[in-house]
């Protein structure tokens, strides 16, 4: 559960995992609930959001770092062992137990959700406050929700993050697709950043190639990447080597064809290749 706390007025956000994907789309959501962003969040030490704590340099995960400075957050963690600077949100997460969840029962979590929200703005938002005596969502709407920063126009893609390595054919796969790279990377390890639209590697902290996102099983290659000479094969462009063995003569053309006549025609690919190396050596006609 992700709760949210402003000038008592709080926000419930429900999800099974604690990553940083989940903890970022609690944020949007609170975004969206309250009609505009936070000029400070503090959060607590958690790992999807803090890799190390620390008081004065905390190293923040990379996922969490890349969103807040999208959305232009000021991020200040609340302090190990410092009970005083998260308080008043431990008394929310404890009042939406007992108020919200006892005795309850949902059909999904979807359908909780929409509860919750229902929840905290009327029963939560408008119940009269034991400390302030006031309406929460009342003083809220007076006070607060005027200094907020505006809401964002767009949806956040949330990044995924992967370390790969580039294989012989200088292709690195990311999120079940292909993606090629410069040759002299091969067998070498690069960080790869998919977003839903674009694909960014990167070697040694610097951007090599940019392609767009692919579905499932797609293959992405720019020619620049490969060594002269092996682009077909790396490309595996089954089609093109076919012509360039028929443009040696008619026989080498059939036996290539015939070579290639399988279900899974890049795996014979290499063979095709010494025939055409064969042609290469010694003539189209002895061989």
């Amino acid at each position: 559960m992700f709760t949210a706390v402003l000038s008592r007025y709080c926000f419930v956000y429900l999800t099974f995992s604690q990553t940083t994907a989940a903890v970022i789309a609690g944020c949007e959501a609170a975004w969206a609930f309250y009609g505009g962003m936070f000029t400070v969040l503090v959060p607590d030490n958690l790992k999807p959001v803090v890799d190390k704590a620390d008081r004065l340099e905390p190293r923040w995960n990379r996922e969490w770092l890349e969103y807040a400075q999208a959305r232009g957050l000021v991020v200040d963690p609340a302090r190990v062992r410092s009970p005083q600077d998260k308080g008043r949100v431990e008394n929310g997460v404890k009042f939406a137990q007992r108020s919200f969840f006892a005795g309850e029962q949902f059909e999904s979590i979807g359908h909780a959700q929409r509860l919750a929200e229902d929840w905290c703005r009327n029963r939560a938002g408008m119940r009269v406050h034991g400390t302030t005596r006031q309406r929460p969502a009342e003083v809220f709407a007076q006070l607060e929700a005027p200094a907020l920063l505006p809401a964002p126009e767009q949806p956040y893609r949330v990044p995924a993050w992967s370390e790969a390595k580039v294989q012989r054919d200088f292709h690195v796969r990311a999120q079940n697709a292909f993606y090629s790279v410069p040759y002299r990377l091969a067998g070498q390890q690069v960080t790869v950043r998919a977003d839903g639209t674009l694909v960014k590697i990167y070697h040694r902290g610097q951007v090599v190639r940019t392609h767009p996102q692919q579905p499932p099983g797609g293959r992405a290659s720019d020619a620049a990447d490969f060594q002269p000479g092996t682009d077909v094969y790396a490309r595996r462009d089954v089609d093109k080597l076919a012509r360039m063995a028929a443009a040696r003569g008619e026989a080498i053309g059939v036996y290539a064809a015939r070579i290639l006549d399988t279900p899974l025609p890049w795996t014979r690919m290499r063979a095709v290749y010494a025939l055409i190396g064969l042609a290469r050596t010694y003539g189209s006609d002895p061989v």
